[in-house]
């Protein structure tokens, strides 16, 4: 089978941290035969600079016959004094309405590794091993009507509509739940329903199809408090499911617990399992251009990748162990090192990755 991937390189450290991942893509690809077409195209701050608009149609002609998209970051100071409407982020949000990438996967796996480099203590961390499932495609960053306007004694305002579909949150449900059962079989879905009705409906949805589940166990908790526990103690939660603001905030929290946003891949999929792939990290402009951006977020969303949409686990599996070897031989860019740790370069990186996966391949 022939897999069609488009590359979305993006903005800030995105190219830096893209280069190194499309090198292990190329060698998985030559070492398991598999037969895949990489498509190069532009979004958000860099599709600007060429074309005037984040969302470029030649992008989106591309990304709609891709399999699978891989993208770096977007975004950077040097377009925030662009309209709102054509900022980079709305590139972003453009890709996943127009291609109804509905499901955000963010997992948040501390590997062993790197339990000394989470805020944390690591008792409260080590064997972290949780799943962010977040609605990607309503809620208030999709809602209408949004804007600003004023009020009869002239002040300004802006105001945001915070609303959901039943079919939006049973999408969403599903997919949690089937995802749960390969894994512990529990949700926790995240809500506000004490003071918001888009998040009572919310959870009385929730509650109508883990009926199909019998054998997932579902919990509720608001946000405030998820957000809490998520900090005092992680590895009571397998799944989380919650809404497009909240698990926003909440993946990034999330992230933190591993020591470093650096080292999570994130999948964003629509209802055929096919998805853009990108890390859980920013563009990072404060960094880019350095050579000392950690490219294992972006490598684990390629495995993420072959797993979720080209049905590739073979491909997947090599990397996850391939990163899995750096780490335990020591090599750290420096959003992982600890303490006085020798700290590598984002193609140094790069290399350990491919040369270990190398040594997988031989074996």
């Amino acid at each position: 089978m022939s897999h069609r991937v488009l590359v979305l390189a993006g903005d800030g450290i995105g190219p830096e941290v893209m280069n190194e991942t499309i090198a292990v893509i190329e060698q998985v690809n030559a070492a398991l035969g598999i037969d895949m077409t990489l498509d190069h195209a532009l979004l958000g701050g860099a599709a600007i600079d060429a074309t005037g608009v984040p969302y470029p149609d030649e992008t989106a002609a591309k990304a709609r016959q891709a399999d699978a998209i891989i993208l770096g970051a977007v975004g950077g100071p040097k377009w925030d004094g662009l309209d709102r409407s054509i900022r980079p982020e709305k590139g972003l949000l453009g890709i996943r309405s127009d291609l109804q990438l509905f499901g955000n996967l963010r997992p948040a796996i501390l590997y062993p590794q790197l339990a000394q480099a989470s805020s944390l203590k690591p008792d409260l961390v080590a064997g972290l091993d949780l799943l962010i499932v977040r609605e990607l495609t309503g809620g208030i960053y999709f809602g209408q009507p949004r804007g600003f306007d004023s009020t009869e004694d002239g002040q300004r305002r802006g105001f945001n509509t915070y609303v959901y579909t039943e079919s939006e949150i049973k999408r969403v449900a599903h997919l949690a739940f089937d995802l749960a059962r390969k894994r512990d079989c529990r949700v926790c879905s995240v809500d506000k329903a004490n003071v918001l009705e888009a998040t009572m409906l919310w959870r009385e949805v929730m509650n109508e199809v883990a009926k199909e589940y019998p054998d997932v166990e579902l919990s509720h908790m608001y946000v405030d408090n998820a957000a809490m526990q998520l900090i005092r103690a992680p590895k009571q939660f397998d799944v989380m499911v919650t809404g497009n603001m909240f698990g926003d905030i909440l993946s990034d929290a999330a992230a933190m617990l591993t020591g470093s946003i650096g080292m999570l891949p994130s999948a964003s999929l629509d209802q055929a399992g096919r998805g853009m792939y990108e890390p859980c990290h920013g563009s990072a402009p404060d960094i880019a251009g350095q050579g000392i951006a950690n490219p294992l977020a972006t490598i684990l969303s390629a495995a993420m990748m072959y797993r979720y949409s080209l049905n590739e686990s073979a491909a997947a599996d090599a990397i996850e162990l391939a990163v899995g070897r750096v780490l335990d031989k020591g090599i750290r860019t420096g959003d992982i090192a600890a303490g006085d740790e020798p700290k590598v370069s984002t193609s140094e990186m790069g290399a350990s990755v491919r040369e270990a996966l190398s040594q997988h391949f031989v074996k």
